[in-house]
């Protein structure tokens, strides 16, 4: 991360405004098919288990006393044949529903990885790679219960309750008045309970978030690398140790919050049938209406199913609650506002010539974080002028912080201007399609990143369809063909997460011909032979050389030898133009380039050591 670039945080979340229903139901409108025949399958599910009552009060009060074996055999079948249906029914909504859940959470996993591909280069500066992984596994992988089932326990549980209660009604209503008494005490005890899960998990995402960024940054390869020569890494054990801790009480907390009120409301319900039997018996010995022991049975069989849906129901809606605090933090990546777009109608570059012009060019690291009113940083870069004719080369030289690498990032878009513009082949490269310009513009970095995959397929990155004879004139171009030929495995050796099993000098060859083989009209070098000695890097700078003609190159320079070949040389100070020319125009005007080759002379007799570190980064 650049000194001058804050550390980015989510934007505040104000606990008065929860996620909009609204939205979270639009995440079910493609299905909505699939949902209705869920729906049709609960509706059926619960007319068919309300029946069997019936039935049964008809066995009781009818078929045995009255010795009627035939319409006994009827009933009989007809409560096998509801529970098999019932079970049939459970099944294909299960399996519906779940396909359904699982198809939302393909979405928003896959619309936050998206939506995260636009951002732009310098929320990654800003943002730890273990919140990002969070934000997609844990909170997306937290709500896996409610997008899968929790909706169709909702529509199932609250059909089974409605066609519940009707029954009751019809069999007696006085009994049911009974039985709903305390309703509305269990819905007020319920809603507590979901508040209060929903505070501590949104607490608990966090502390996830924070151990699966501690995670990746200390058990990657660089970090075990660091954490072990530093010798810290019983301090890292320890401070893990600490999050893990904090997170178990958390996890305690989440599952036991309103255990006791709603094993309450369990007790309650299950107590229920002891209330009606109690209350029937007392109206009969006060001379009020006699209950066949049929109705009886039948009632407490329909208040008996009631007790699973509700309880069901009211454990529904406290799990709802607790979700809206993971929809909460998908939404928040979801709403980031995207600064690099690509426009409405864009121009799309056919066989780009590689022109480069920095008209007025002023750049500022943007800071969400800045107060309204407050100061804005300093400028980065300012008021940059410059073209860079097709098939010529410039230089770039500064010392630390004057804004190099910020001018190379311009050119393929990985920051947009804050005035001024950036043109390709005369068109300003906000109003380049994405492709055109990735097309036009290849980047080598100072920080070369190889995938954990074989080296044929991080070669392969950049060009999909590339036969191996295209990738192997590639290695040969970077100078490391005949080091991957000697692998044992080839082009297809495994580089290892990071790259490790390469040298710096290798996985910066690999780059190199990663670039080569997309063939670029327009070239950004930052600093692209830092990592190489001497003579590797003579070697791999002829590659360049024979890949530059007729090609733009903009090199961050490291080398004299790269700085004094070039057709321009720019020196940044202070995010400004200090000096410009060619190398012999430069040290004839004897200003500040002239005096710091003089004063590195000693040291550059060949003019194969850096420059003085005060022009080499930044």
């Amino acid at each position: 991360m650049r000194p001058d670039e804050p550390e980015w945080t989510p934007p505040p979340r104000d606990p008065a405004q929860p996620a909009q229903v609204r939205r979270i139901l639009a995440l079910f409108r493609p299905y909505r098919g699939r949902l209705a025949t869920v729906g049709l399958l609960v509706a059926a599910s619960s007319l068919v288990s309300v029946a069997s009552p019936f039935l049964l009060r008809a066995v009781l009060d009818v078929a045995i006393p009255q010795g009627r074996t035939g319409l006994l055999t009827l009933l009989a079948a007809g409560m096998i044949v509801t529970a098999v249906l019932t079970s049939v029914f459970g099944v294909l909504q299960t399996l519906i529903s779940t396909t359904v859940g699982q198809r939302v959470m393909h979405d928003l996993r896959t619309a936050v990885y998206a939506k995260l591909q636009r951002m732009p280069l310098a929320f990654f500066t800003r943002t730890r790679t273990g919140e990002v992984q969070s934000r997609i596994a844990n909170d997306i992988g937290g709500m896996q219960a409610t997008v899968t089932s929790t909706a169709t326990s909702l529509v199932s549980n609250l059909t089974s309750v409605v066609a519940t209660v009707v029954a009751m009604l019809a069999l007696d209503w006085r009994l049911t008045l009974v039985s709903l008494l305390l309703l509305p005490l269990f819905v007020w005890i319920s809603r507590r309970v979901g508040n209060e899960r929903k505070r501590i998990t949104t607490a608990r995402q966090k502390q996830m978030a924070a151990m699966s960024a501690m995670v990746t940054e200390s058990l990657s390869v660089s970090g075990i690398l660091l954490g072990r020569t530093m010798g810290r890494a019983d301090s890292l054990t320890r401070n893990f140790a600490t999050e893990s801790e904090r997170l178990v009480g958390l996890e305690v907390r989440a599952n036991m919050a309103g255990r006791w009120r709603m094993a309450t409301i369990g007790i309650v319900m299950a107590a229920m049938p002891a209330v009606i039997y109690w209350s029937a018996g007392l109206v009969l010995q006060l001379g009020g209406p006699v209950f066949s022991i049929g109705t009886l049975v039948a009632f407490v069989t329909l208040q008996q199913g009631l007790l699973r849906p509700t309880v069901s129901l009211l454990s529904t809606g406290v799990q709802m609650q607790t979700s809206v605090a993971l929809f909460q933090r998908i939404f928040e990546y979801l709403d980031l506002p995207v600064a690099i777009t690509e426009p409405a109608h864009p121009v799309r570059l056919a066989e780009p010539r590689g022109e480069v012009r920095f008209e007025h060019v002023t750049f500022t690291y943007d800071n969400p974080e800045r107060e309204p009113g407050a100061a804005p940083a300093p400028a980065t870069l300012r008021d940059i002028d410059l073209s860079v004719p097709a098939g010529s080369s410039l230089a770039v030289v500064g010392p630390t912080g004057s804004g190099k690498s910020t001018l190379s990032y311009l050119v393929p878009r990985l920051y947009d201007v804050t005035a001024g513009r950036v043109t390709l082949d005369g068109t300003d490269v906000r109003d380049l399609d994405f492709d055109s310009l990735a097309r036009a513009v290849g980047v080598v970095s100072q920080e070369t990143y190889l995938f954990h995959a074989s080296v044929a397929d991080n070669l392969r990155f950049a060009k999909p369809d590339a036969t191996d004879d295209d990738i192997e004139r590639a290695a040969r171009a970077a100078q490391i063909h005949d080091h991957i030929a000697g692998l044992p495995d080839g082009y297809d050796t495994l580089v290892g997460e990071r790259g490790h099993r390469f040298s710096g000098g290798e996985k910066q060859r690999l780059a190199i011909a990663r670039t080569i083989l997309r063939d670029p009209p327009v070239l950004v070098l930052d600093e692209a032979t830092s990592a190489l000695d001497t003579r590797t890097e003579h070697a791999v700078q002829q590659a360049i050389d024979a890949l530059s003609k007729g090609r733009t190159t903009i090199t961050i320079a490291h080398r004299l030898s790269t700085v004094r070949d070039a057709d321009q040389i720019v020196v940044l100070d202070g995010g400004r133009i200090a000096e410009r020319g060619t190398h012999g125009e430069l040290l004839a005007a004897g200003g500040r380039y002239a005096a710091l080759v003089k004063r590195d002379a000693h040291l550059v007799p060949n003019g194969d050591q850096p420059l003085s570190a005060d022009l080499t980064h930044g």
